[in-house]
């Protein structure tokens, strides 16, 4: 399993499937495409039924039922698109056999070290196999590494047909990275009663609680006069932009923030005296906590217009998921199942709120519900990433158990 799992991995990181949220196609870059396309290749090859990849890049397949009980249709869901945040083009995965609990030079010219002093977490990886990145990129872990788990546990599961299992779904997505993931996803053709997202961290992770979420995008309206002979008239774009910045709870941002403390996250600040835009997210795991965070950004935008003129200030929020809990819990068996399977391999579950986004959470609202399970990896989306081979090996052997659980325990 090591091999194989480590091979897929690596042949899949290697094609640049990174999202773009500027391209209006999907999926949104034509790598994921490539990569889609392989996977359908290898789908076929290992022996799943009913492959399918659709003109957007929704790739579903079936392992049809081994078994006469009645069994749910459980599905497993991983994306194809790496994140924006650092280069995806040409990573070049290294392989460290036995982790001997020093730093490890990613990239002896630029001086990219991946140390325990910087990630602590590293320690609890010794005598591991780790792959990390060579320093000049992200990795990819997320979410290839779900994509190979997905698709060894489907390969050992036709390889011991002795292990009795009901239907099973598979689904790779496009542009999870981009928030877009479940847009085009046809819930009704992928027919699963409940599904798993194999999107997470390190190993034990087990989530059902997302964020809500919106986006925000502010532009202000200037009058830009030649400074010698501006008093009076001249309007600083750029100022009201940072006086509304300056309104928001100062406490109440990413970096000051953790578990269930939601935050207003400034993305991006461009522009000058006559124009310039904000870019945030907002994000709360309390439904009415969220619903007042956006009316406090309307009330600063309200009094600021009132101030400077109203059309100063133009303002774009929309929501973009919302806590998935609320559709988990009345089926909270599958959370249940997934920590029992975990428990039954050793594994202790670390049942705890996701503090980004997962398609789950879309995926929730549209009647498929969707926990997110460990793919073993850490550091995401930047050149210190890295993921544990023999943690993949327990996320494949996770899927197996929860195939096997939902067979014992179905009449």
């Amino acid at each position: 399993m090591k091999n194989d799992i480590i091979q897929r991995f690596v042949s899949y990181v290697k094609i640049n499937t990174q999202s773009d949220e500027n391209s209006p196609s999907c999926p949104s870059t034509p790598g994921q495409m490539t990569l889609a396309n392989k996977l359908v290749e290898e789908l076929k090859t290992i022996g799943m039924d009913e492959v399918s990849i659709d003109e957007n890049g929704y790739v579903m397949s079936t392992l049809p039922a081994n078994t006469e009980k009645n069994v749910p249709t459980i599905g497993f869901l991983a994306h194809v698109d790496t994140a924006t945040d650092f280069t995806g083009e040409g990573v070049n995965p290294q392989i460290v056999e036995h982790y001997d609990g020093n730093d490890l030079v990613l990239n002896e010219a630029t001086n990219v070290v991946l140390s325990q002093k910087d990630f602590p977490a590293l320690a609890n990886y010794k005598d591991h196999t780790l792959i990390t990145t060579d320093g000049t990129t992200l990795l990819g872990a997320d979410n290839k590494a779900g994509i190979a788990e997905i698709m060894t546990a489907m390969d050992y599961l036709i390889k011991h047909p002795e292990i009795k299992h009901g239907k099973i779904r598979v689904a790779f997505t496009p542009d999870e990275e981009i928030g877009r993931g479940p847009h085009k996803f046809d819930v009704e053709k992928f027919n699963a009663d409940f599904a798993y997202t194999m999107d997470g961290g390190p190993i034990g992770e087990l989530q059902y609680e997302s964020f809500n979420a919106a986006g925000l995008k502010l532009t202000f309206r200037g009058t830009n006069i030649h400074p010698g002979t501006a008093k009076g008239t001249m309007v600083n774009a750029a100022k009201i932009a940072m006086e509304f910045h300056n309104a928001l709870p100062a406490d109440e941002a990413p970096e000051l923030t953790e578990e269930y403390e939601g935050f207003y996250h400034l993305l991006s600040f461009h522009g000058d005296v006559e124009v310039t835009k904000l870019s945030y997210i907002i994000r709360d795991f309390d439904r009415k906590n969220f619903e007042a965070r956006k009316a406090l950004v309307e009330k600063i935008v309200a009094e600021l217009k009132e101030k400077y003129g109203q059309d100063r200030i133009s303002i774009e929020m929309n929501d973009q998921y919302y806590n998935m809990r609320e559709k988990i819990e009345p089926v909270k068996e599958i959370v249940d199942i997934a920590s029992d399977a975990m428990k039954s391999l050793n594994i202790e579950p670390i049942v705890s709120p996701i503090r980004g986004g997962t398609d789950g959470s879309q995926l929730s609202y549209m009647g498929l519900p969707t926990p997110n399970i460990f793919t073993g990896g850490e550091n995401f989306h930047g050149p210190y990433e890295f993921i544990s081979v023999e943690n993949m090996e327990k996320a494949v052997q996770v899927i197996v158990e929860i195939c096997k659980l939902f067979e014992e325990r179905a009449e």
